[in-house]
């Protein structure tokens, strides 16, 4: 064995980089929640290549201050949380403070940033976490990042992507869910110049809902609503009609963030069990909204898991609140038998 030695920063950063950016998906939901974090009404997202070579993501937020844009990007820099305790009460998307210094390790990375206050704004360039360029611009307010060249420098890392199509269907499915999560920003995701998501940011789930999933589905919808003291569950369940052969139209989300979590997939499911056939999965767009000291989202980097201190009474409502949905009169079609008029035959007199 060789001695040990302190990995250099560059090391250290890279290897940090595997947790929380696994492929340019990770790079736009990171962004992207930063953005919502920033009070955005509009975000856009533009991709050339899948996101491998090209992603520009552009808010209308708050912006980062001049002299806050360096160290915005240095790892666990962040403004969402000032110490330990701030954890039990967490209500952004985004407070471990490393997907810029993350980002920044393994891409080409400007940003073009301003608050409301000055007059301009700031352009700041990295490549490989190495700075490259900082100077005042005119822009406007909000801001914009412009991602190159994603794992340029770690191409093991690279050559496990997979294919431009593939990798542009994560970020649309990503995109999807964020759009459903948080109604009242618009969103619109381009890619090879041509618009495959838009959405018109009402504040209104079911205008989303059409907008992604189209006519068919917006159509077949039950509402549920569930109020408990510690929390509430608000959205639509699709009728069994609208069910599919796998679980990528299953959404759910925390305080609008998307997770997974096995308690209230199952929960979700059972609902079902006597409505759909086996192998058979239902449209859901559901936001729970709970009390932060409840649930632990610091669990993994890509913060798609989450821990529930109540886990036996959340599915409890979750099974009641589909349930009662699927229960209601809205599944029971409406029969009308036509009055006949025509003058009845008396068969003995038929010849």
């Amino acid at each position: 064995m060789g001695s040990i030695r302190v990995l250099s920063q560059n090391t250290i950063n890279q290897i940090a980089a595997g947790e929380v950016i696994e492929r340019p998906a990770s790079v736009v939901k990171e962004l992207v929640e930063n953005a919502i974090d920033a009070k955005s009404s509009a975000i856009t997202v533009e991709i050339k290549e899948g996101g491998i070579d090209f992603i520009r993501i552009t808010d209308n937020g708050t912006g980062i201050e001049k002299d806050e844009v360096k160290t915005a990007f240095l790892r666990h820099a962040t403004s969402k949380i000032r110490n330990v305790d701030d954890l039990l009460t967490i209500g952004s998307l985004g407070f471990r403070g490393e997907a810029l210094a993350s980002i920044a390790s393994i891409a080409k990375v400007e940003v073009i940033t301003k608050t409301a206050e000055p007059m301009t704004g700031v352009r700041y360039v990295m490549e490989g976490g190495e700075e490259m360029a900082f100077e005042e611009v005119g822009c406007p307010e909000g801001t914009t990042f412009l991602i190159r060249s994603l794992f340029y420098n770690t191409p093991a890392r690279r050559k496990f992507l997979k294919s431009k199509m593939t990798e542009a269907g994560y970020i649309s499915a990503m995109m999807e869910r964020i759009a459903l999560s948080h109604p009242e920003v618009a969103f619109k995701l381009i890619h090879q110049n041509k618009a495959v998501l838009t959405t018109t940011g009402t504040g209104r789930l079911k205008d989303v809902i059409y907008q992604i999933y189209g006519k068919d589905i917006a159509m077949n919808l039950l509402p549920v609503d569930v109020k408990r003291d510690a929390f509430s569950i608000e959205g639509y369940v699709g009728k069994p009609a609208v069910s599919r052969g796998n679980r990528a139209l299953e959404n759910y989300f925390v305080n609008g963030r998307y997770i997974k979590n096995k308690i209230i997939t199952k929960a979700i499911e059972d609902s079902y069990k006597t409505y759909q056939m086996v192998h058979k999965y239902p449209f859901t767009a559901l936001n729970l909204t709970i009390e932060p000291e409840f649930m632990d989202v610091n669990v993994h980097p890509a913060k798609m898991e989450v821990r529930f201190k109540n886990g036996e009474e959340l599915f409890s409502a979750f099974l009641e609140g589909v349930r009662e949905a699927l229960g209601s009169r809205q599944l029971i079609p409406k029969v009308r038998l036509k009055n006949d008029t025509r003058k009845k035959e008396n068969i003995l007199e038929r010849p």
